[in-house]
């Protein structure tokens, strides 16, 4: 089951993001110490990390204790434009001065494969045997993707594997990716959706029928919960 909250605006959804990674942060830190979010790239959550890189929710986070992964990653350099790493660091990371240490990056610069394994080692550092993310941001593509899982994906069928080498087929361009092992296993999974060209394959996601068509239908949190924070 998902719960479906919808906005008058962009501006409006990005504030209830904001409210809804610090309660996430509050309730992790205060249970077990430390919090940990995998953040979605895109344009859409632009606008959130922004928000919560200005008061109140500094003040309200304690910021030291927050570890951030992404979901997914470009095969670029992180200073690469197209970096979902530098857009993060631009609107948030590097705003807060969050310790070096607590941000777990991609690192898109390596070959595909080698990237991949190099993050789920240290996926596997941090979590022990089972990743257990505490709050986990995704975006909607119009194919239907979320992460980097696209359709027809080898990394769709992976069962073992906390982080897979992807291929886009729109951009012609190689990512790296959460699977399903990872994203499933969070306390919560939030999707960020944003603009009327998104809402044909929204409703084609959310009528689902019990049938997997669209990566993002996969996403199905065991002992979690999973939100879709909509506007138009």
């Amino acid at each position: 089951m998902h719960r479906l909250y919808h906005y008058p605006t962009p501006a409006v959804l990005a504030e209830a993001g904001a409210a809804l990674f610090a309660r996430c942060a509050h309730e992790a830190i205060r249970a077990r110490g430390r919090f940990s979010v995998a953040l979605a790239g895109g344009s859409t959550p632009r606008p959130l990390y922004a928000r919560l890189a200005h008061p109140p929710y500094p003040s309200d986070v304690d910021w030291g204790r927050v570890h951030v992964f992404f979901g997914d990653e470009r095969c670029v350099p992180p200073g690469h434009p197209h970096s979902n790493y530098r857009m993060a660091a631009a609107a948030m990371l590097d705003v807060l001065s969050l310790p070096p240490e607590n941000i777990h990056r991609i690192r898109g610069e390596a070959p595909p494969q080698q990237a991949a394994a190099e993050y789920e080692a240290a996926l596997r550092a941090f979590f022990g045997a089972q990743p257990r993310f505490d709050l986990v941001l995704l975006g909607l593509g119009m194919d239907g993707h979320t992460a980097s899982l696209f359709p027809g994906s080898a990394a769709l069928e992976e069962q073992e594997r906390w982080a897979a080498a992807s291929y886009a087929p729109a951009q012609h361009a190689w990512r790296v990716t959460l699977t399903y092992p990872a994203l499933n296993t969070a306390r919560t999974a939030a999707f960020l959706v944003s603009g009327e060209a998104k809402r044909p394959i929204l409703e084609a996601v959310l009528r689902g029928g019990g049938e997997t068509r669209y990566p993002a239908q996969g996403i199905r949190p065991e002992a979690g919960e999973l939100l879709w924070l909509v506007s138009p």
